[in-house]
């Protein structure tokens, strides 16, 4: 996810406007949103989703490994965590509990899944474990002890020279597949080449059918199914995609994969193709990075980029707003940078950037970690503070 400490940047006067042009090219200034606090006396937060249909509960994953629940029109979470496994959870810096993904059934089966990293004393070894949880008898608890294992990958060792990078993000997508997003597991520069590795989970998006297995199937369309790399393998060629989102309204897949020393990028590509290379680590961006010089032959170009020179330093990705409240935020995709602390969004038309914008919230955003979206489709903006906020026009 990051690389350092967030700072706050006052925000100034934003934008809208800007087609086509570079990945690069900057936002225009333009209009004015308001964040609108729906949550506070959070323990770095670091993700929020709510079951499919569930309009009256925001479920927020803390890093430490508790999901929090938060009722609609309350600011403070309930006293009992919908989720507590923070004796499972290895957390401090890229590592903890983080993300939750309800199943598309969860009204009637009660599944939900978490991705945490975990380390086993006697081996110090770190891993990226993906679990199956179900719900109570009480829906605003779970239970804890229905734990099921679907999915364990072992991180690079030792731990003090790869603490970073894990990704975190599981999401299912409008395919019903079960997506993870996976980092290169570190250190800098990817020393192993791991995101260009087929054989290797690291570096990669996968997708996996949860419930044509036990404890897991491989979906056809999988670009490695039949050999060639590891099946569950979607796309490759990611640093840190430590948030990514679906769009099912345009058929898109957007990635903010989070880049190394000088670029940030949000790659925009359709949902429904496979095997793609995204670059890392042959190109940081639209940049040659290792080699350089070198070739973009058969691999993405990012939509959008920008560089650390106002101080930034890792992308948050968001999501394409298709809420009801603010019908004139319509198709924008929201994103963000840790240390930046701006709000930005862009829309997609005819295979590229049509517009651009910089908003101009009515707060300072400090240490933004993730954004949300609600089982309405609105959208949310967590703060490494403990607060939580939705986007409104």
């Amino acid at each position: 996810m990051t690389r350092r400490l967030a700072f706050i940047c006052p925000l100034g006067a934003l934008a809208l406007l800007a087609c086509g042009g570079s990945p690069s090219e900057p936002p225009a200034a333009g209009d004015s949103l308001r964040l609108q606090l729906v949550a506070s006396g959070l323990s770095s937060p670091v993700y929020l989703s709510a079951p499919p249909g569930d309009t009256e509960r925001l479920f927020i994953v803390e890093q430490a490994g508790r999901i929090r629940i938060v009722p609609h029109g309350q600011q403070q979470p309930l006293a009992t965590p919908f989720l507590d496994i923070s004796n499972r959870v290895l957390s401090g810096g890229e590592e903890g509990l983080l993300s939750v993904a309800f199943h598309p059934g969860y009204a009637t089966n009660h599944y939900f899944y978490v991705d945490y990293t975990h380390s086993s004393a006697a081996s110090d070894t770190v891993y990226t474990v993906i679990e199956r949880y179900t719900v109570s008898a009480d829906s605003n608890i779970a239970d804890s002890a229905t734990h099921k294992l679907i999915l364990r990958i072992t991180q690079p060792q030792p731990v003090s020279l790869y603490p970073n990078h894990k990704g975190g993000l599981v999401m299912f997508g409008p395919d019903g597949m079960f997506y993870i997003g996976m980092g290169d597991g570190g250190s800098g520069g990817d020393p192993q080449n791991r995101a260009q590795n087929p054989d290797s989970l690291l570096g990669k998006l996968l997708r996996i059918d949860v419930d044509g297995g036990d404890p897991y199937a491989i979906p056809t369309g999988n670009p490695f199914k039949n050999g060639g790399g590891a099946p569950e393998i979607w796309a490759l060629g990611l640093r840190n995609p430590w948030r990514y989102a679906f769009d099912a309204p345009s058929g898109l897949l957007y990635i903010a994969d989070v880049g190394q020393n000088t670029w940030e990028e949000v790659d925009v590509e359709p949902m429904n193709t496979a095997g793609l290379n995204y670059g890392w680590r042959i190109m940081e961006g639209a940049h040659c990075y290792n080699p350089n010089p070198c070739s973009s032959s058969g691999l993405v170009l990012p939509a959008v980029e920008y560089d650390h020179s106002n101080g930034d330093c890792a992308v948050i990705g968001g999501f394409v707003y298709r809420g009801t409240r603010s019908p004139s935020l319509a198709g924008q995709y929201f994103y963000s940078d840790l240390c930046g602390g701006w709000l930005r969004s862009f829309t997609f038309a005819g295979g590229g950037v049509a517009t651009r914008t910089l908003w101009t919230p009515n707060i300072s955003l400090s240490s933004p970690t993730s954004f949300g979206q609600d089982a309405n489709g609105e959208l949310y903006v967590l703060s490494g503070n403990g607060t939580v906020y939705r986007i409104a026009q």
